[in-house]
């Protein structure tokens, strides 16, 4: 059905693998939910430390994209996404990483580019945008 919408981009969704990283258990809910139509397999990290093992501990391009909050204890956002990108593989480097922030500051934006960050939304999360978001970094 999302491929059916007028203007909607035709990279099918069904079947990618998501990493979600948020600290905030109903933040992650929520996005499950506004993602469930699509057929993705989302995993779930509740902090940046656990996002990055995870990333780690996955075999080469399991996770098609990666939806990251900055604001995270332990490890934030922005030193995953260093820390994913820094790993000696390949699909580190070329994994699409989304930030998602309730600062959408043009500093913030300009450090999450420098984290390795590819797109970068505010919270709350707009669903277009985000699918939009999803959309560009899957087509690339």
């Amino acid at each position: 059905e999302e491929e059916a919408r007028p203007g909607a981009s035709p990279v099918k969704l069904a079947g990618k693998r998501i990493l979600l990283a948020d600290d905030v258990e109903i933040n992650r809910i929520i996005v499950i939910e506004q993602l469930s139509h699509l057929g993705l397999d989302i995993d779930q990290a509740s902090d940046g430390t656990e996002a990055v093992a995870m990333f780690a501990e996955s075999p080469e391009n399991f996770y098609d994209l990666i939806l990251m909050d900055l604001q995270m204890p332990k490890m934030d956002g922005y030193a995953a996404a260093k820390a994913i990108r820094a790993m000696d593989r390949p699909d580190a480097r070329t994994v699409p990483i989304i930030a998602m922030t309730a600062n959408a500051f043009s500093d913030d934006i300009q450090r999450s580019r420098e984290a390795g960050v590819n797109e970068h939304l505010s919270k709350p999360l707009d669903l277009p945008l985000l699918l939009q978001a999803i959309h560009r970094c899957l087509h690339q």
